[in-house]
């Protein structure tokens, strides 16, 4: 195993076993008073409200968060180029995205520091540990902004060199960017897999990375591709160390971790949604057809059962979901 591979066997030692990743991030900037109609969604933010992403990662973190993700999985550059904004300053949005949640990182491990001579009672978890920043690469789908990310139907875009030549430029700004993993996620297809594993290989990129697909039966992934095909690109990469599942209903995860075991030894990770529907024509989520952070977190137990090693939420979930998930592995450990 050389360093890339290294870094994840040897974080997860140190975490004990399971990593925490954070959760929802959407949901969290709107409630800090984001406005997110648009578009770029919480890359948005990135122009209007960096001081809100920041306050969404330091949240998460005194959640128990080992694993931040940062907001630029809706920011690709031909969106904010969409949008009028130039190739520089589209990247230096990107650099900003990983900038932000390393300065999270800096300024919890300050606030750790401090409570280590006076502890703070109001149930923030300050723990000096290994905070890992994961640069976020949403897909192709996640860029058109019309949920087909969720069908993974590309149409004339079903093209390996189109989607790498589509992902190259931002791939290589965030790896640029000092990240210590890059997150591909939300994949719905498995060509989309396949021109992520080349990039990374072409471009010569020496940050890890993981790989998470998403699923609306339990079975395949969203386009009907073979969830073991999928997985069997990761597996077939040394510089992906940790695949799964991410933005699927929590009532899958525990049947799609068992077809994942059987093609791959590497970490298993997991963030699925809170299992509430999205309805794309009106562009909101459906209230109340999710499960509470009580029985997300009874899953919890199952899925590291069965072989998760990295756990958290997506759309919908909150530092609550994380601060339980937290507390749920840590009585374990």
């Amino acid at each position: 195993m050389g360093p890339v591979e290294n870094l994840m066997s040897d974080f997860l030692r140190e975490c004990g076993g399971v990593a925490v990743i954070d959760g929802g991030l959407a949901t969290e900037l709107e409630r800090h008073g984001a406005n997110l109609n648009d578009p770029l969604w919480s890359a948005k933010c990135l122009l209007n409200d960096p001081h809100l992403i920041r306050t969404v990662h330091l949240d998460y973190l005194e959640a128990g968060a080992d694993i931040i993700i940062t907001a630029s999985y809706q920011a690709a550059i031909q969106g904010f180029e969409n949008k009028g904004y130039s190739l520089e300053e589209s990247e230096n949005l990107l650099k900003k995205s990983v900038e932000i949640a390393l300065e999270a990182r800096d300024v919890y491990y300050n606030r750790c520091h401090e409570a280590s001579y006076n502890p703070s009672p109001d149930g923030r978890i300050l723990k000096q540990r290994q905070i890992l920043v994961a640069a976020s690469v949403g897909s192709y789908g996640a860029y058109l902004a019309d949920g087909s990310e969720y069908s993974g139907e590309y149409g004339d875009a079903m093209d390996l060199e189109f989607l790498k030549n589509f992902h190259r430029r931002r791939v290589k700004v965030l790896a640029d960017s000092a990240p210590d993993l890059i997150a591909f996620e939300t994949v719905p297809n498995k060509l989309e897999a396949q021109a992520f594993a080349q990039l990374l290989e072409e471009e010569g990129i020496n940050i890890p990375a993981w790989l998470s697909f998403n699923s609306k039966d339990g079975v395949n992934v969203v386009s009907g591709d073979s969830l073991t095909e999928c997985v069997a690109v990761a597996e077939s990469s040394k510089k992906i160390v940790a695949v799964g599942i991410n933005c699927t209903p929590p009532r899958f995860i525990r049947d799609l971790i068992l077809s994942i075991k059987k093609v791959t030894a590497k970490p298993v990770i997991i963030y699925p949604n809170s299992g509430e529907s999205y309805d794309a024509d009106r562009k909101e989520w459906v209230q109340n057809t999710g499960v509470s952070d009580k029985d997300f977190v009874s899953y919890v137990n199952t899925w590291c059962e069965v072989g998760a090693t990295l756990v958290g939420g997506c759309c919908r979930t909150t530092p609550d979901t994380i601060r339980a998930i937290y507390r749920t592995l840590s009585t374990k450990s």
